[in-house]
């Protein structure tokens, strides 16, 4: 469950696998301060929602730094800086580049939305339980899942366009 979460908000294999490791650690940290307001899963599903935009926002970060510090390698005119590939083991080969520009896409959505859209759609939960897990009303839920869809739509139209 965590693993899939992470890897759905990341979409590479060894990225997932770090967010996993610290869900845990983070997890075996907090046991203590768990106050069963909600359950163990409700708890674990918020804690990898929360280190998977930290990492990325994180790795946007280094992303920009690398940027601004060189574009290009020393004493040649090569650019430094590839695109990330999408590496999910779940998805054939010939489906990657369609399902990486999709991810490109949802990955451009408010954390808020995409966390409702990845939580409704990828992880087929229902709504009551992205309101849950999000912490947010069953309106509201419905609201952000709704949006998302509709941002969704209007950046893949523009995108092929």
């Amino acid at each position: 469950m965590v693993y899939n979460l992470a890897l759905n908000y990341v979409q590479n294999v060894e990225d997932a696998e770090e967010i996993t490791q610290d869900v845990f650690v983070s997890v075996y940290q907090s046991l203590h301060s768990f106050q069963e307001n909600s359950s163990l899963s409700t708890w674990m599903y918020r804690i990898t929602i929360n280190k998977s935009l930290d990492f990325l926002k994180s790795k946007q970060r280094k992303k920009r730094f690398a940027l601004l510090t060189s574009l290009f390698f020393d004493n040649s005119n090569d650019i430094k800086h590839n695109p990330p590939e999408y590496n999910h083991p779940g998805v054939l080969l010939e489906h990657k580049e369609a399902l990486g520009k999709l991810f490109k896409v949802i990955n451009e959505l408010p954390n808020k939305q995409k966390t409702a859209l990845i939580l409704h759609k990828i992880e087929q939960k229902s709504q009551a339980e992205v309101a849950e897990i999000m912490n947010i009303s069953l309106k509201a839920a419905e609201s952000l899942i709704q949006r998302a869809k509709t941002n969704l739509s209007k950046k893949l139209d523009n995108s092929e366009g």
